[in-house]
């Protein structure tokens, strides 16, 4: 079992800048990719951007130049940096990991980001 946790996230204004972070823990020997959806209210969970144990990135078009997504793989996190931040930024942010290509997708809790004057 694969247990995740999320922090970092809150309240800020437009333009502004957030950081999410994600731990992973339990019975991991190695990860394969870790990274981060999005849930407003009332829509899909969207995807945000993903990072594979080898360094591959992809990201969505609506965050591309704007998130950053990295990862400390001794700690088993992952980060998430938000820069200019809209207020269609605005969601529930869930982190996920799968230690193989093809194996169980495993969900955080998800952290609040609200953008907002």
């Amino acid at each position: 079992q694969v247990q995740l946790v999320e922090s970092g996230g809150g309240l800020v204004q437009p333009g502004g800048s957030l950081t999410l972070s994600c731990a992973a823990s339990g019975s991991i020997s190695r990860i394969y990719s870790m990274g981060w959806h999005r849930q407003a209210p009332g829509k899909q969970r969207d995807f945000v951007a993903r990072m594979t144990s080898g360094g591959f990135t992809n990201y969505a078009d609506s965050v591309k130049g704007r998130f950053t997504i990295s990862r400390d793989n001794a700690k088993n996190t992952v980060y998430l940096q938000m820069n200019s931040l809209e207020p269609s930024d605005t969601a529930v942010y869930y982190c996920n990991t799968r230690l193989t290509a093809s194996g169980t997708l495993y969900w955080g809790q998800g952290t609040q980001v609200t953008v907002s004057s």
